[in-house]
């Protein structure tokens, strides 16, 4: 459910000090754990280090990313693969194809 009007968007005031301070020429990253705050017009060029609950995902503000939240762009849950029939011969077929890749480079 969305923020009501009357209250504004949540920005983190530590977090607007912090950009507040700095300039977006500056290559330092700003960590932070407020992954609920909303990406305002003056965090556009700043690279945040936001965090995802194991290590900080550095996040470069453009500006179609004003209104989004910052917790967005920082996933939670990495996706390693499908499991499977279909994917074990997938496997099969691109480890033939670098196989084949390798004896041509080999032959020339």
């Amino acid at each position: 459910m969305s923020r009501s009007l009357y209250k504004g968007p949540y920005v983190d005031e530590k977090l607007l000090k912090k950009v507040a301070k700095l300039k977006p020429a500056d290559a330092v990253v700003i960590k932070t754990w407020s992954r609920d705050s909303v990406i305002s017009p003056e965090m556009v060029g700043f690279i945040f280090g936001v965090h995802n609950g194991k290590d900080h995902i550095e996040v470069l503000v453009t500006e179609d990313m004003v209104g989004h939240r910052l917790g967005e762009f920082s996933p939670t849950k990495k996706f390693y693969r499908h499991g499977g029939k279909m994917q074990k011969e997938l496997d099969q077929k691109k480890k033939e194809a670098e196989i084949a890749a390798a004896k041509a480079a080999k032959a020339t």
